[in-house]
């Protein structure tokens, strides 16, 4: 039991990455929509590039949308409308009828009883023909068939549409009636008729819309066939018309007739080993390239989570509608990359990303394209993203190239620039301007990660802080010479291409350990008394040793970030305080030179490596009264080479032709600093 809590403690690190890399990979084939990939890759109007196709079994052409959405409308057309028959009506209108005939018939004539009452039942026989066929809304607009379903209690007939009344219609209704009565009264029948009926039918739209649905449900989804071995197209046909319509088909059919229980495996399996070994790729570049990145773990967890956020952002776009795949804004994510780490590795893992989701959206060679030549540019252009200006740039340029792909695309394939659609336009340009949202995305990452962007950088660099307002009142000195190593530091990084700001910040903080005893510091001393001359050597040593300890627990006192606290780690290294040793051996004899070295890490990256260099430099000069600008090149080049000596920078990503550049950029500096001139021969 020891040894494999043994084990899990040396190789937790190591453990953690490959579950990381084994949900990672099992969370991607979750997401992708775990289908059968069809051999060819095509779009509408292509030109066939591949070998004849001839049917590989028999399949129907499936409809596309417009055909069933036209079955549909005519469907509509000739659909049965229902109606509520009210049974309430017929006995009111009756009642209206009985109260206001004498009113209607005695203004046309005298009154006579015989016919009078001929009149009134021929009206009475109207109504009961009227109301047992339907009396229609009025102004109702009919769409629907020849036919109408009128529903009654639990029963319901058919009648023709024609004969139900309509109030647009019962003139002419009555004179027909009238005439066959051989009655003169047809305009009283009229106006009295039109003054009393009301409508008993209504139109019931929830059997209509049911028996509606009924029917969409029994269209057909396909027609013809196409038979075993048939040709479908071959190389060099366009892809338009029927052949557009049976690769379509074909290649819908071809998913789903494969997805039998074995199959399904199979094709999970299949992506399961092509994530795993991108995602591997992933890693191997990282621990090749970034060895200080895969040391980190929340740094892996931060770009294994961005992966899995844009798959799974991509997913749900194209299960939704495909076709706003480009709304996605694919390339915040290299923008992000690139603030938090460095531009290689932000288009590394937008390429590893891209190519993912390139598995699963149509058209994937032309995603693909696109998607690498934005995430290119997107690498190219964007710097400096905490200032406003360069991220509008970067936003602009990157929908640039994705008009433009979108463009020369469909110019190769449709051979006309009629041919662009003003949505996709629209799409591109949605999707860029969405690019925008990466500065608080920054912000958001920088709080759940931990992590430094340029943004906190450039706060962190403000010397009116508190921390250096203390560093400034209590080590004046200390604060003075962490101005110079920045200013060194800054300019050294620029030459060789290393994150200046975050250079200069790194320079800025690595001496904030002095403010506890300044005094112990040659820089904060005044006159020539020392503190040190009551100590013995091995108590100043470690008074000295302990600002970098000190310096860490200030640090993290005040919320500075790893990434900067790395600085004050490694600005010693694991050098010697070799003055302090020296004092030791003459008047004690055989020491141990552990009890006055620092102890460590050495400097793991190019700009800790820089500081190393400038701050070891700046404080040695101070010890120089009036150098030449000889004496100060053989002084820099002195101090250098022994840091080099005890391999200060062995860990360090750094060549010796940058620490060349590094040094010369220090000399100038100095030089300038103590406003030297070179003495040329006579």
């Amino acid at each position: 039991m020891q040894k494999i809590l043994a084990f899990l403690y040396n190789y937790q690190s190591l453990i953690y990455k490959f579950f990381l890399f084994l949900l990672s990979t099992l969370a991607i084939v979750y997401l992708l929509p775990t289908k059968n990939q069809w051999a060819y890759d095509f779009s509408e109007g292509d030109l066939w590039k591949y070998e004849k196709l001839y049917a590989p079994f028999d399949f129907a052409l499936i409809k596309s949308d417009e055909e069933i959405a036209i079955e549909k409308a005519e469907l509509r057309q000739k659909a049965l409308v229902f109606f509520t028959v009210d049974s309430t009506v017929y006995p009111r209108v009756v009642d209206r009828y009985k109260r206001d005939f004498a009113t209607y018939f005695s203004k046309i004539r005298k009154p006579s009883s015989r016919l009078d009452k001929l009149n009134y039942d021929f009206g009475l026989a109207l109504l009961k023909e009227m109301y047992d066929t339907g009396v229609l809304p009025p102004n109702y607009s009919h769409e629907g068939g020849e036919v109408a379903g009128l529903i009654s209690g639990k029963n319901e007939k058919d009648v023709s549409f024609d004969a139900l009344i309509d109030l647009r219609s019962l003139e002419g209704y009555l004179k027909e009636r009238t005439v066959q009565k051989s009655t003169p009264e047809s305009k009283a029948f009229y106006n009295l008729f039109f003054d009393i009926l009301l409508p008993n039918l209504a139109v019931n739209t929830t059997f209509t819309e049911k028996e509606l649905q009924r029917q969409y449900a029994e269209i057909s989804p396909t027609r013809d066939i196409v038979v075993e071995g048939q040709e479908i197209i071959s190389p060099g046909q366009p892809i338009v018309g029927k052949r557009w319509s049976m690769l379509w088909s074909l290649r819908q059919q071809f998913a789903s007739n494969q997805r039998s229980k074995a199959n399904y495996y199979w094709t999970t399996t299949g992506y399961f080993l092509m994530i795993g070994m991108v995602l591997l790729i992933l890693f191997m570049f990282i621990h090749q390239y970034r060895p200080a990145i895969y040391e980190d773990n929340t740094k892996v967890t931060f770009l294994f989570f961005n992966i899995l956020l844009m798959v799974g952002a991509s997913t749900s776009l194209l299960g939704y509608k495909s076709a706003y795949i480009y709304v996605l804004p694919v390339c915040i994510f290299p923008l992000i990359t690139k603030a938090f780490f460095d531009a290689r590795l932000g288009l590394f893992v937008h390429v590893i990303t891209v190519t993912i989701v390139g598995f699963i959206v149509p058209n994937g060679f032309e995603y693909l394209v696109l998607q690498i030549l934005a995430g290119m540019i997107t690498i190219l252009s964007a710097s400096e993203l905490y200032k406003r200006a360069n991220l509008f740039i970067s936003v602009s340029q990157i929908t640039s190239v994705y008009l433009f792909g979108y463009l020369c695309f469909v110019l190769i394939k449709q051979g006309s620039i009629t041919q662009i659609e003003p949505l996709n336009i629209g799409l591109f340009v949605i999707g860029g301007l969405l690019t925008l949202f990466v500065q608080p995305l920054i912000y958001l990452y920088e709080k759940i990660f931990k992590l430094v962007s340029d943004v906190s950088l450039l706060e962190l660099s403000d010397t009116n802080s508190g921390l250096f307002k203390m560093l400034s009142d209590q080590a004046p000195g200390t604060f003075h010479h962490s101005l110079q190593v920045a200013n060194l530091a800054e300019a050294a990084a620029v030459r060789i291409g290393a994150n200046a700001l975050l250079t200069r910040v790194g320079a800025l903080y690595h001496d904030i350990g002095k403010i506890n005893r300044p005094a112990y510091f040659s820089e904060n001393q005044r006159g020539n008394v020392s503190l040190h001359d009551e100590l013995s050597p091995q108590e100043s040593a470690r008074i000295i040793i302990n600002h970098v300890i000190e310096g860490i627990e200030k640090a993290k006192a005040y919320n500075i970030p790893d990434r900067i606290i790395d600085f004050i780690r490694t600005h010693h290294g694991t050098s010697t305080v070799y003055f302090f040793y020296k004092k030791a051996q003459a008047a004690q004899g055989d020491v141990s030179i552990e009890d006055f070295s620092y102890p460590g890490p050495k400097p793991f990256s190019k700009e800790t490596a820089i500081v190393m260099m400038a701050d070891a430099v700046e404080a040695a000069t101070k010890s120089l009264v009036t150098p030449s600008a000889e004496e100060l090149t053989a002084f820099v080049n002195k101090i250098i080479a022994t840091q080099m000596e005890e391999n200060q920078f062995i860990n360090a990503n750094i060549t010796l032709a940058e620490i060349e550049m590094v040094k010369k950029v220090l000399i100038d500096k100095l030089v300038n600093v103590y406003h030297l001139r070179i003495a040329y021969p006579e």
